[in-house]
């Protein structure tokens, strides 16, 4: 996921259509997503909430394609997943994620 903008107060990352808003400023983060023309309803959930950020890679059975994702897991059992190009953008996303979240 590409890193849209990223200050001391806010990370946004982008990936297709699925929009990640973590806001120090309102203390949330924020998940919007789109379906063809359809936004959905946006996902929201404290950063108090967040407890770890991981990789997750799984392979596709029909392609046998290493697929990954970068997951939230939240206090709740909740994750949420986002796509990402490769392992390495998986990675630095995470990264980014962690960073702005021990701050």
């Amino acid at each position: 996921m590409p890193i849209m903008e990223s200050t001391p107060q806010r990370l946004v990352l982008k990936s297709g259509s699925t929009t990640l808003t973590l806001s120090r400023d309102s203390g949330k983060a924020v998940l919007q997503r789109k379906l063809l023309f359809w936004s959905l309803k946006p996902l929201e959930a404290p950063l108090a909430n967040i407890s770890e950020v991981n990789v997750d890679a799984a392979v596709d059975r029909a392609s046998g394609v290493e697929v990954c994702s970068t997951m939230l897991v939240m206090t709740t059992g909740a994750a949420w997943a986002l796509a990402a190009a490769d392992k390495k953008d998986a990675q630095s996303s995470a990264d980014a994620l962690r960073s702005f979240l021990a701050k």
